[in-house]
């Protein structure tokens, strides 16, 4: 075995450069790997083992008490199909205050709840105790949230109910289900005259929106159907609770297949060359003892030795990338960050070594077949080559020499220049695919973002807000006054409560029309008058409702039903677009808040934010920022991921262009003999590569496409936002061009340097090797 590893050692040492590469190449796929596997094994696992193990609801029902009972819920639940139940709680939404602070009233969802424990939604009492009188409050508050720098009220705080009783905090709790914001007991809800009744169900089975969906439906059956205000599914915050991270999924399981792919294949072509260069060393090594196993053994050595290392380092580096992003997106379950699974490691540091082991057999099992007879007469006699047909009729052609001679040399060795080819095929479609998400990524986020809509927002109200001493429509008129207007849109903000759920939802009642602000209408029709809302596909996910569903949302204890008629693209998932008529029938004389403006191009914003606080300097003026910041880096990894890909390709055919020029020392010094000159050489090895880049631009170029038709849908699902077309019609005709330039740019940056180096060899150098 010690003569294996010398002899491996040493054919390493000889060729440094492909051991590099190789090393490069297999760390590379690996980091892509294991970021993409702990991705997707974390996208709902932790999610599933947080709500078994707190039997969080599948479904939590809002229902209206006025029309119906506490008994005939809990008669209605009575049904095979329902698992477990809950409640009905009283559930109300008030108006608290700090008094102590000073601070401006915020809303909450307050339940009735004399039991943290129960068969539904088991409450995580992490702090303090469980509040069991009049006058007591638990809040809902994340363990981790708080580890990381939040701060819970403190124990013993009053807090006072706008309208109502005082209360002390006792305890804080955590929900899996995000079924309340606080809690107290059945007896001080009553006191606080509830205005909805909660119910939490488990089912069985309930793995998709349907099966929730007719559980719901059996668990209300006699129950009269407008007494159902409002339902949330816990599917809503798993897919919540993972976007991010399952976004980012598809891609990196697209480049780690790539990056793979091409590992693979120049893994095969070193060994290849390594094989075919290395004849007469393999029949030394044989007449010297060897048997054919320790020759394959010396090859399969040579390729593991890099590849092992660039899996170990890979997966270190893919843990160190993923681990962070898992943390992040999965501590809101309460139990503590989630790092990446070891399976993922173990796999990795196993599956790759072999993959690439495997790659390396074919060409070593040849190696392993040579006689050692064989070897030394076949290393010592010169190769005739192949392909010399097809290289003679390209000389008859009107070509320049350099140029004939350069595309017959991959028909010498059609297997090898197969690989090459596969290489940039892959660099091709890796480039093609990158600027396509690329271009997919920036529209989506110009048009979510309303990109040109609104250049300057005005705020009367806010941190730098003093207060506004113009009325609203002398407000706006003041702001259409002004030199570079072009248009104004005022809007009145209002933070509600979607009944039955604990987090808020913002509305934005506009008075103009929602087309005329940049916000594309994706289904449905345009907001024209009271009761009509228009949403986003997030918002109708989270909240699994539908177009054409009713909206109830309360503020101040008034309860507004609302009819949703649009889905708008915006990234914004807890935003409810409204007219403004709309506004009248929740907070009659509301002014607008915030003013949207457009302006005229050229129209200098420094100097207009100056005039508007001329003209009222108790608003705060502020430009609009575009800025999209996981755009942002999902296009830097993106365009990181690329270049190495591309580097990677351009690296596997200076392999190839160094072995053909080892390969025909003797041609090229008998071509230099009768007056080739070095650029003639040069240019002569370079077209050999770029034909095949050009043959691989029209492959990869194809299979990009296909492959950024199939990954957009899936992160842009995973994203929970609507799918436009706009997203996928990105190629046009310039860029399919310039596509196809990076093939032949690929190949020829590749091989330029080897080339250059073999056009340098002298006669007296060649004559010598011989």
């Amino acid at each position: 075995m010690s003569a294996v590893w010398r002899a491996a050692r040493a054919a390493v040492r000889r060729r440094r450069l492909q051991t590099i590469v190789i090393g490069v190449v297999v760390g590379l796929s690996t980091t892509m790997a294991v970021v993409a596997l702990g991705l997707l094994a974390a996208a709902s696992g932790p999610f599933d083992q947080a709500y078994a193990k707190q039997q969080g609801a599948h479904a939590v029902s809002a229902f209206d008490p006025a029309k119906v009972s506490a008994a005939q819920l809990t008669a209605a639940a009575r049904t095979p199909a329902v698992d477990a139940v809950a409640g009905p709680y009283g559930l109300a939404m008030r108006d608290l205050l700090l008094d102590a602070d000073g601070l401006h009233p915020f809303e909450a969802t307050l339940v009735g709840r004399d039991d943290p424990g129960g068969p539904v939604d088991r409450l995580n009492v992490w702090r303090g105790r469980w509040a069991t009188a009049p006058g007591e409050i638990v809040f809902n508050r994340n363990p981790v949230e708080a580890g990381d720098g939040g701060t819970p009220l403190a124990l013993g705080t009053r807090i006072r109910v706008a309208g109502g009783p005082e209360l002390t905090v006792v305890g804080s709790a955590f929900s899996v289900s995000d079924s309340a914001q606080a809690w107290v007991s059945s007896a001080q809800m009553t006191a606080l005259h509830p205005t909805v009744l909660q119910m939490l169900y488990r089912f069985a089975p309930a793995a998709t929106n349907a099966q929730v969906a007719s559980g719901v439906a059996a668990a209300t059956t006699g129950v009269p159907a407008d007494a159902l205000l409002a339902t949330s599914s816990y599917l809503a915050l798993r897919a919540k609770a993972s976007a991010q991270a399952s976004t980012l999924v598809p891609f990196l399981v697209v480049f780690g297949i790539l990056g793979l792919a091409v590992a693979v294949l120049i893994v095969a072509n070193v060994v290849s060359g390594a094989v075919v260069a290395g004849i007469r060393h393999i029949g030394v090594l044989k007449a010297l003892g060897f048997t054919p196993d320790q020759v394959l053994a010396v090859y399969l050595t040579m390729v593991s030795v890099p590849a092992m290392i660039g899996c170990v380092l890979g997966t270190a580096l893919g843990n160190a990338l993923a681990t962070p992003l898992l943390h992040e997106d999965f501590k809101i379950y309460g139990a503590g960050g989630v790092g990446v699974s070891p399976w993922v490691s173990v796999a990795a540091l196993l599956g790759i070594p072999a993959i690439v082991a495997l790659s390396a057999l074919l060409p070593a099992l040849r190696a392993r077949r040579l006689s050692a007879i064989e070897a030394i007469s076949a290393g010592s006699t010169p190769h005739a080559g192949r392909g010399r047909w097809i290289q003679r009729r390209l000389t008859g052609s009107r070509l320049p020499r350099a140029v004939s001679l350069g595309l017959g040399l991959p028909f010498a060795r059609p297997g090898r220049s197969a690989l090459t080819m596969a290489a940039v095929i892959l660099g091709v479609t890796s480039v093609t695919f990158a600027l396509g998400l690329a271009r997919s990524v920036t529209e989506l986020s110009d048009a979510t973002q309303q990109a040109g809509a609104a250049q300057v927002e005005v705020y009367t109200d806010g941190p730098g807000a003093t207060g506004a001493t113009l009325s609203d429509t002398a407000e706006e008129a003041m702001l259409r006054s002004l030199p570079g207007t072009a248009a104004v849109f005022a809007s009145a903000n209002l933070q509600m409560r979607r009944v039955g759920a604990a987090e808020p939802t913002m509305v934005r009642f506009y008075r103009a029309d929602l087309a005329d602000l940049g916000y594309r209408v994706l289904r449905g029709q345009p907001v024209t008058g009271a009761g009509q809302v228009a949403v986003t596909h997030r918002f109708l996910a989270r909240a699994d409702l539908d177009i054409g569903d009713q909206l109830t949302l309360a503020l101040d204890g008034k309860q507004l039903r609302l009819r949703i008629v649009a889905e708008v693209l915006t990234n914004s998932a807890q935003v409810v677009f409204a007219d403004w008529s709309s506004l009248a029938l929740i907070k009659p004389g509301q002014r607008a808040d915030s003013y949207e403006v457009r302006l005229d191009p050229d129209t200098d914003v420094g100097a207009y934010l100056d005039g508007v606080r001329r003209g009222d300097p108790g608003v705060d003026a502020i430009a609009v920022d575009d800025g999209d910041a996981f755009s942002a880096i999902l296009l830097a990894s993106v365009t990181l991921l690329t270049l190495m890909l591309g580097t990677v390709a351009a690296l596997g055919v200076f392999n190839t262009v160094v072995l053909n020029a080892r390969e025909r020392r003797r041609d090229l010094g008998m071509l230099k003999s009768i007056g080739m000159t070095p650029g003639q050489v040069t240019a002569m090895m370079v077209t050999s590569m770029a034909a095949l880049g050009a043959l691989s631009g029209l492959v990869g170029i194809p299979i990009g496409i296909a492959t950024h038709r199939l990954v957009v849908p899936l992160m842009v699902s995973a994203a929970q936002i609507a799918l436009p077309d706009f997203m996928l019609h990105v190629y046009s005709p310039a860029l399919l061009t310039l596509l196809l330039a990076v093939g032949i740019a690929i190949a020829a940056l590749g091989a330029f340097v080897p080339a250059r180096a073999a056009a340098r060899t002298t006669i007296a150098e060649v004559l010598h090797n011989e």
